[in-house]
């Protein structure tokens, strides 16, 4: 006696569960171009059982060979109920906040080790760059562009150099001046970080030439007696401006790190995942730098009592220290 097989066909495959995959495609479209608090209490005990059945049913079509029409269909409908069930639903200002609250703060933390490294660079190179123009005034043309430095040089006289701290900017220009100074700044902390994936070498390179540039300017100033009110001048903006500068190369430095020391991930691997730190804390710095950007242009230039510059500065630099180790913290019971 021989038993017959039934036959299995597209059209009956179809046929039995067509029905379950219009209504996943009904509940999808009300979702995606209404409002997902259009599902009643049903719809959402019902949208995973489809969700499932339609997996089912795709994984049968595959192992079947059945018609490849029928197995994109599938696939495109799985797939768009997956982001529907387990896609991000929080709201974009949602994530704006949680980005403050938590991404940001938890990416720079995890660059503490990069962040003092390239911190304590910064800070050597101004020293080294400070003792060495003043063993050698000519150095000063050499690191220092004629442009960016604008007289105030080894040979400006002192009222000169009081001035350029002290002196009232012309009307109209500030907003200008805000954003060249914002243009510069960002371009030095994107380049610090891009390339740190050549094992963090330029980035270093980098940030030590920004740190001898500074020590160049203290140079032509301390020796003339305005060393307090450069630093006040400098510094109103400067805990912001070089903490996001320092913390750009320190992103860098971190996807050098993991290129060069990938561990037990491949390389590309352990620069993906450092990349991402870094791209996170790379938002943050334009951020820092916008802000730097009107202090520069706007504060530094119209507080002109150093009390007041030193207590900006004292204040945005506890800000910021505050805020990259306290924010996101996990609080235990």
């Amino acid at each position: 006696m021989t038993a017959s097989n039934p036959v299995f066909g597209v059209s009956q495959f179809r046929s039995e569960r067509e029905a379950d995959w219009k209504r996943l495609e009904a509940l999808l479209d009300l979702v995606e171009k209404k409002s997902p608090r259009r599902l009643t209490n049903d719809d959402l005990v019902e949208l995973p059982r489809l969700y499932r059945s339609t997996l089912s049913a795709l994984s049968i079509a595959r192992d079947t060979s059945l018609d490849g029409s029928m197995i994109a269909y599938l696939e495109s409908l799985s797939t768009r109920a997956y982001f529907i069930l387990y896609g991000c639903r929080d709201s974009f200002w949602r994530q704006i906040g949680d980005f403050f609250a938590q991404g940001w703060p938890a990416a720079v933390r995890g660059l503490f080790a990069e962040t003092l490294l390239i911190a304590a660079l910064f800070l050597g190179s101004a020293l080294a760059g400070y003792l060495l123009v003043l063993s050698d005034p000519a150095w000063f043309g050499a690191i220092v562009p004629s442009e960016l430095a604008s007289g105030r040089d080894m040979n400006a006289s002192i009222e000169t150099l009081r001035e350029s701290i002290y002196g009232k900017p012309e009307r109209g220009g500030l907003e200008v001046f805000a954003t060249m100074l914002f243009t510069h700044n960002s371009q030095i902390s994107i380049m610090a970080f891009a390339l740190g994936f050549a094992f963090g070498i330029p980035t270093v390179l980098l940030i030590a030439s920004n740190g001898i540039l500074i020590g160049a300017f203290y140079a032509a100033f301390v020796p003339k007696g305005l060393g307090v009110g450069f630093t006040g001048w400098l510094m109103i903006h400067g805990s912001t401006e070089l903490f996001a500068i320092v913390l750009a190369g320190a992103a860098g430095l971190h996807i050098g790190r993991a290129v060069a020391f990938p561990g037990p991930r491949s390389r590309l691997a352990a620069a993906g995942e450092a990349g991402r730190r870094g791209a996170l804390v790379m938002i943050g710095v334009v951020i820092m730098l916008l802000a730097a950007g009107l202090l520069e242009g706007f504060a530094r230039q119209l507080i002109t009592a150093d009390a007041a510059r030193f207590a900006i500065a004292a204040s945005m630099f506890a800000l910021w220290v505050g805020y990259f180790a306290l924010a996101g913290r996990r609080r235990n019971g």
